[in-house]
């Protein structure tokens, strides 16, 4: 491992570099970049990596250097036969890291595990396909399996799989979504009647100030950057809110300029970045609008007009009265405290805020998961309403998605609580009565398959023991199954934890071409912006016996239900047929097929964004909740006398989610370890240790079940005292299941009660080298 401070601007000759490195690693250069000009380009496909948007601008890369990653990793020229698993066994394979098993290259076969050899052995798509109905049609209750979906699945695979698993009679859908992006669902729908963000990429083109919370797109979504880059040029404000000083919030540079590269001098993002205490946005903008109140009344008291939108709070919201009284009796002494930052920081923020005509507000999983995450989006919302900041050009909410179809996903069904009206139209178009009760979310999901309650697992895509909390409760709850399916490209963790039988199915990735009877197939996706398009893989390659995702959704689904709703395998001849159907039963789809072949395809449309509230009150509704009492258990004390941290997890910038690209964590100056903790200098010196000692950490939580992981280096970092960051799925097994978020039962990862000692494998060297 090495340690080294990164002074350069995020993207330019780095980006560049780590891409042409990620292009030979995938042992298929010349193919790849052809595959890099296609991605995110009309008659290309979606890049398997983000959901953020595209503009129409001509003439230009439309791929990112993680992106890159994505690509050149899915498109490798390795493959995992039933050789590879005749020469591994599970066990083996189990000591083996992350990094490893998803290197090995693309699935190529169906195969089952043989628990007398340990390994997985080939086994037909027809035989698969049995052994699967045979499992669920032998549960006593369809309620008794779980079918999980990544957000990378298209929406015709995404619907295909929901209207079969309707169709067998159930609404257990524990998603991607539940991990990550719930309480932004839940918390705008209740506030303006519909969980997508209300904003197009083209309002930022119109933006005068961008407040942007709890994220990092250098890493995650760094095609952002460029978006953000052009508002800053043309003057527009960026505030950035985040605990860790992240590079890609501070500079960048734009590889497609020749300018900025040649200079090396890049674009200052942030004109101002303030770096909260994890949990503490809530009271930032809830001190923020204190800020803007107390000027509002000084306006007023000198016969000025308010400063606030009051047209807009009379014709289109409800509750402001009780809002503004909640602020009022909130004390700039509470604010302070539980933000981490200063009253004069706040009302820094509060000004650029109130001089900016058009305002957009942005956030990701900083503050999605949290115990209170969903009061704190909604606190984002009540800032917008007082101005009118929503329904505007260049305004509006925007939570910031991961994977490219997570949205496009929900829209399509994937959901344990589906409406009345959706369930309806299936009704309506298919003639059969869809389940009606809620299904189980992640985290239910998880608890059922450990009581032996729910009995199969289903996982399209994904890596779910290795992206869900508690990790050795997930991976038993998966092992206590009759049947585990996992979809996937390539092998990974989940793979690994069997149940009494276990199948890993190989899928077509968003790269590959899909070829079915009636020809090349395209499938669709949708962005965080509410854009629907077409993606068609470029790649010609070996694909063995890979089959695409909704034909081996069908093969399950006629082996199951059978043909009487619909002839499953006819659907998946030619997508389109797919697709009509899905216009006849969600609304929005109407000339499907037709609108796709648009360039950048089409835009669904967003109530809020057209200023009509499908809330309860058909208004938009502020809220007037108290800040947190505590932003932790309020018992830690009884639980350790030691002192107490608090951890966000999160991930290096060779990664995606739980797909490692590699080891340089390049913006944060980490190489060559995945092992680390990011801790003030001034806590690391407090607890008498040195920057670079390893120490084993533990968390805290009621339950007083013990969750301990061992042999982590500190790195002294730009983090507020008493936060420490590390990367997961390493920390995983440090989040309690129980540890989720009001309303929307998200696991806490941004806020994790931990102690830390020093390293048993540290006296354990010290004892080998001494003795």
């Amino acid at each position: 491992m090495t340690v080294k401070q990164y002074d350069g601007s995020a993207g330019g000759w780095g980006a560049l570099l780590s891409t042409t490195k990620h292009l030979v690693k995938s042992e298929n250069v010349s193919k790849n970049i052809r595959n890099l000009l296609k991605t995110n380009q009309d008659h290309g496909f979606d890049c398997p990596g983000c959901a953020w948007g595209e503009n129409d601008e001509k003439g230009r890369f439309k791929f990112c250097e993680n992106g890159a990653k994505a690509v050149n990793w899915e498109a490798t020229s390795r493959r995992v036969t039933p050789e590879f698993f005749r020469q591994h066994s599970v066990s083996w394979l189990m000591k083996q890291s992350d990094y490893f098993l998803e290197y090995q290259g693309r699935l190529s076969h169906p195969v089952k595990y043989n628990a007398e050899t340990d390994c997985y052995e080939e086994m037909t798509w027809d035989d698969a396909f049995a052994l699967i109905g045979q499992h669920l049609n032998a549960l006593e209750s369809p309620h008794q399996a779980e079918f999980y979906t990544s957000g990378r699945a298209s929406n015709e695979a995404a619907f295909l799989y929901q209207l079969f698993v309707r169709q067998f009679g159930t609404n257990n859908f524990p998603d991607c979504s539940n991990m990550c992006h719930e309480a932004s669902g839940v918390a705008l729908k209740q506030a303006v009647g519909i969980g997508k963000g209300t904003v197009t990429i083209d309002d930022f083109e119109y933006a005068d100030a961008i407040f942007v919370f709890g994220q990092n797109p250098g890493t995650n979504h760094p095609r952002m950057l460029d978006t953000l880059r052009q508002a800053t040029r043309r003057g527009a404000a960026v505030v950035s809110f985040n605990t860790l000083k992240e590079r890609g919030l501070e500079r960048f540079t734009n590889p497609q300029s020749p300018a900025e590269m040649l200079t090396g001098k890049g674009t200052e993002i942030s004109q101002r970045y303030f770096t909260p205490k994890l949990g503490g946005d809530m009271a930032v903008v809830r001190g923020m609008v204190k800020a803007l109140c107390e000027y509002d009344q000084q306006q007023q008291s000198e016969g000025r007009r308010s400063i606030f939108d009051q047209d807009f709070i009379a014709c289109h919201t409800q509750g402001v009265n009780d809002y503004l009284a909640r602020v009022e009796a909130t004390s700039w002494q509470d604010i302070v405290e539980q933000s981490g930052l200063t009253e004069a920081e706040i009302r820094q923020a509060a000004e650029v805020y109130r001089q900016s005509k058009n305002v957009i507000t942005t956030w990701a999983m900083g503050i999605t998961q949290h115990k209170h995450s969903v009061n704190t989006i909604q606190e984002i919302v009540n800032l917008q309403l007082l101005f009118g900041q929503i329904g505007k050009p260049g305004a509006g909410l925007c939570p910031v998605r991961g994977h490219s179809n997570v949205q496009g996903d929900r829209t399509m069904g994937i959901d344990e609580k589906p409406t009345e009206a959706f369930l309806d139209n299936l009704a309506k178009v298919f003639d059969f009565e869809p389940p009606r009760e809620a299904g189980h979310n992640t985290v239910e999901a998880i608890k059922a398959m450990l009581a032996g309650e729910s009995k199969v697992f289903i996982g399209l895509g994904g890596n779910f023991a290795a992206a869900s909390p508690d990790t050795s409760l997930t991976q038993q709850a998966l092992s206590n199954c009759n049947l585990t399916v996992n979809i996937a490209t390539k092998l990974n963790r989940s793979h690994l934890i069997t149940g009494y039988d276990s199948l890993i199915l190989p899928c077509l990735g968003r790269t590959d071409i899909d070829i079915q009877k009636a020809g090349p197939q395209s499938v669709t996706v949708e962005d965080s912006f509410s854009m629907v398009h077409a993606s068609a893989g470029v790649v010609e390659s070996d694909t063995a016996e890979m089959r695409s995702e909704p034909a081996i959704i069908a093969g399950i689904a006629a082996a199951t239900v059978g043909n009487s709703l619909v002839d499953w395998h006819y659907l998946t001849e030619d997508y389109g047929r797919i697709r009509d159907l899905i216009a006849k039963a969600i609304p929005g789809f109407g000339d499907f097929n037709e609108k796709i072949t648009n360039p950048g395809g089409f835009y669904l449309g967003n109530s809020a964004g057209e200023r009509r509230w499908n809330t309860s009150t058909n208004k938009a509704n502020f809220f007037a909740h108290e800040l947190p009492v505590h932003l932790l258990p309020a018992n830690l004390r009884e639980l350790s006398q030691d002192p107490v941290f608090v951890l966000q997890t999160m991930r290096s910038h060779d990664q995606y989610n739980t797909t490692i690209y590699g080891f340089e964590d390049r913006y944060r100056g980490i190489s060559g370890e995945r092992k680390v903790l990011f801790v003030n200098a001034a806590d690391i010196a407090a607890l008498g240790m040195n920057d670079g000692d390893l120490v084993d950490v533990e968390s805290l939580w009621p339950d007083k079940v013990e969750r301990k992981i061992y042999g982590f280096k500190l790195v002294a970092y730009d983090i507020p005292e008493g936060n420490i960051a590390a990367y997961f799925p390493e920390t995983n097994p440090l989040v309690a299941i129980d540890g989720k978020g009001d309303l929307s039962d998200t696991p806490i990862s941004k806020a994790i009660p931990i102690v830390l000692s020093s390293s048993v494998q540290a006296d354990n060297l010290i004892r080998v080298k001494s003795g």
